[in-house]
């Protein structure tokens, strides 16, 4: 059981959290597959607590490495970038729009995922293993993931239509690679 304190293992505890996180990310696309968004979201919200204590975890016990770094992005990636933009279009614009619309609403959800793509890719390229600054330069994902889900919640509640719904995914995918100044936790 060693090797779950060891930085050069790709297991190390660190890891399986993030594995974890993975895995509730891949549970809640499946979930949106079969319309079921409420499980979708509660395995959200699963990965999104275990994205929090994985970087806790590597943190306290020194466990930091490239390999770590690149594996959080990607279960950042799934999580927090594709999961709520598939959860949306399937949600709200599939349910709302037809032809044109069906056609912005895909162009839209395009460039969210490209501009969370672009900002974890960054985000790698500008980050050192072990380190945190004290404010982050653009919103991050979960972030975006969070104002996300609350956009979702209001389509769903009736406070805001499809076409609001859609113009907030492109203010936060623009957020997403903004010089907005966001504090790190």
């Amino acid at each position: 059981m060693q090797f779950l304190f060891r930085s050069d293992s790709h297991f190390n505890l660190a890891n399986l959290f993030t594995f974890v996180n993975i895995t509730a990310g891949l549970g809640a696309t499946y979930c949106i597959t079969q319309n079921n968004f409420f499980v979708a979201i509660i395995l959200a919200w699963v990965g999104g607590a275990f994205d929090i204590f994985d970087g806790k975890i590597a943190r306290k016990y020194n466990l930091s490495n490239e390999f770590g770094i690149q594996l959080d992005s990607f279960a950042d990636f799934l999580s927090f970038v594709l999961v709520p933009v598939f959860l949306i279009f399937q949600a709200v614009y599939a349910a709302s729009f037809h032809g044109m619309w069906s056609v912005l609403a895909g162009a839209v959800s395009i460039y969210y995922v490209i501009s969370g793509l672009r900002r974890l890719i960054q985000f790698n390229i500008n980050s050192d293993a072990g380190s945190v600054s004290k404010y982050f330069v653009g919103v991050p994902t979960p972030l975006g993931a969070i104002l996300l889900w609350l956009v979702y919640l209001a389509n769903t509640y009736g406070f805001l239509p499809a076409e609001a719904v859609l113009a907030a995914m492109v203010v936060i995918g623009w957020s997403l690679n903004s010089t907005l100044k966001v504090p790190h936790p």
